[in-house]
């Protein structure tokens, strides 16, 4: 008779009374490789320090008495506290002050007391000065705000005025307030369900509410608190993020100072807009100088202010305005120096530093609406502007038009890879202007103006810390910083304005 076959689980279940462990591969028995934390770079490059993470080593929360040693790259005073170096909002160089430490995983620092005030401390005009944190600078009076950021960039610059460059004294304003020409409010609703607007608190999404902004301009104030007060008799109510509900989030207001012209940009959670007729209606008759209205829809969760999607409800979509003798057409999402003063300072020094004569070739990277390019376009013989946003070359083109500039041509395209064709091609330019956003240019746009080896390079900067890391790759490329100018663009705030001209060796 035939023996009976084990079940497959049986037979499964006997060999493992007779296996061994089995053995570990080589890698699996190796201890794990302790990964090392990366050294962290600074954004801004070399010559700023990170500040600890104090995981290890705190200081004990407490109230210390302690001295201010300068400011940093923020406007925020330097004070040193059991050897470690803690930034104060507030204070100012010299100052003896008494400052609260506290926090568990970072330490936070707060002003108590100022024991003893410096010679150029003022009071803060702005009454939310300790909540909002737009205005770093007002409790410092305007010539040491001229002194600071002069130190400030001579410091970033010193290799290459070490190295023969000439640096020129800060160019200021006489009037320090209410320069701003485009305004941001955010709306939402207080503790006792009242419509507030104004601006974010730093680092946190509770807004300050602010009435009256000192560095903004006084009509775009005006049609703010008018704007809350529509809303109640419209019954509408802010967007609240959290339960997304309510409609309006953001109002952008821009001024032209020459013109007159007024625009305001209603920034709403939905393209439902209840009762618009009657929202528009009663903002027109409040404030008949506002030319046009545009709503701006962006649905997303987003730290971007404005959406993609936009519906003109009053007027042309667009105001002009008057720069340097050349008018511009700015619409919502247009980029145009808010301080337009200062700008035409700022312009007029850069094509100065240039020296142009009227037979350059000009390209003007970042050209946006083409202010540089057509202001530029009286004193070259060609200029060519290049931007990646298809809107802005549109409202460029439009700009030429109207000022009859017939030897500026404008291109939708990225910069640095119209200028590595064009260097590909063997065309070349005299003069290159850069104007950059506030993190600088990256590095394939500054090897493709080193590839096109213009004669010349101006590069007009809203943030000389990231002005600074990228001169190291011009430099490297065959370039020298020759003339260094700031310019303040920003009172009442740390931000400065600087412009090089390099020369190629």
């Amino acid at each position: 008779m035939a023996k009976q076959k084990p079940l497959k689980k049986d037979r499964l279940a006997g060999k493992k009374l007779y296996q061994t462990e089995k053995k570990k591969p080589f890698y699996a028995q190796m201890q794990p490789r302790q990964k090392q934390k990366p050294k962290k770079n600074h954004p801004f490059g070399d010559g700023w320090e990170i500040a600890d993470d104090y995981e290890e080593e705190m200081i004990p929360a407490g109230e210390y008495q302690a001295e201010c040693i300068g400011l940093n790259e923020d406007g925020n005073g330097i004070i040193r506290i059991e050897g470690k170096k803690l930034s104060v909002e507030g204070v100012l160089p010299h100052e003896q002050v008494t400052v609260e430490v506290s926090g568990k995983r970072k330490l936070h620092t707060k002003l108590i007391r100022v024991q003893k005030a410096a010679e150029n401390r003022v009071s803060p005009k702005c009454p939310v000065f300790y909540l909002c944190g737009g205005c770093r600078l007002q409790h410092l009076s305007y010539d040491g705000q001229l002194e600071y950021k002069q130190q400030s960039v001579e410091r970033l610059m010193k290799e290459h005025i070490d190295e023969g460059a000439k640096f020129y004294q800060i160019l200021g304003m006489q009037e320090p307030w209410r320069y701003r020409n485009k305004s941001h409010s955010t709306f939402s609703m207080n503790a006792k369900r009242q419509i507030i607007s104004g601006i974010y608190e730093e680092n946190s999404h509770r807004v300050v509410a602010v009435d009256h902004c000192m560095i903004q301009d006084e009509k775009a104030d005006e049609i703010v608190r008018s704007i809350r007060q529509i809303m109640k008799e419209c019954k509408l109510l802010p967007f609240d993020e959290d339960n997304e509900t309510g409609l309006l989030r953001h109002v952008l207001i821009r001024r032209g100072f020459e013109s007159g012209q007024t625009m305001v940009v209603l920034v709403t959670a939905s393209m439902v807009f209840p009762a618009r007729s009657k929202f528009v209606s009663l903002l027109r008759e409040k404030h008949p100088e506002i030319t046009t209205i545009v709503m701006n829809c962006n649905p997303k969760k987003t730290s971007m202010v404005l959406g993609d999607q936009e519906r003109v409800l009053y007027g042309k979509g667009w105001i002009e305005d008057t720069l340097c003798g050349k008018r511009f057409r700015i619409s919502s999402k247009s980029f145009y120096q808010v301080n337009p003063s200062q700008t035409e300072v700022l312009y007029s020094r850069a094509l100065q530093m240039a020296g142009l004569s009227g037979k350059e070739r000009v390209l003007d990277a970042y050209c946006g609406i083409g202010t540089i390019s057509l202001i530029a376009a009286d004193k070259a013989q060609e200029v060519i502007g290049v931007e990646l946003n298809r809107d802005a070359v549109k409202d460029a083109i439009g700009n030429a038009k109207q000022n009859n500039s017939k030897n500026v041509r404008f291109f939708c395209d990225d910069a640095g890879h119209f200028m590595t064709e064009m260097a590909a091609r063997g065309e070349k330019v005299d003069v290159v202007f850069m104007d950059p956003p506030r993190n600088g240019s990256d590095e394939a746009f500054l090897q493709s103006v080193c590839r096109l080896k213009p004669k010349k390079v101006v590069y007009i900067s809203c943030n000389p810390q990231t002005q600074k890391r990228d001169l190291k790759t011009l430099t490297s490329g065959g370039y020298q910083v020759k003339e260094i100018q700031p310019v303040d663009m920003f009172p009442q705030t740390a931000h400065c304005e600087n412009i090089c001209l390099l020369t190629r060796n």
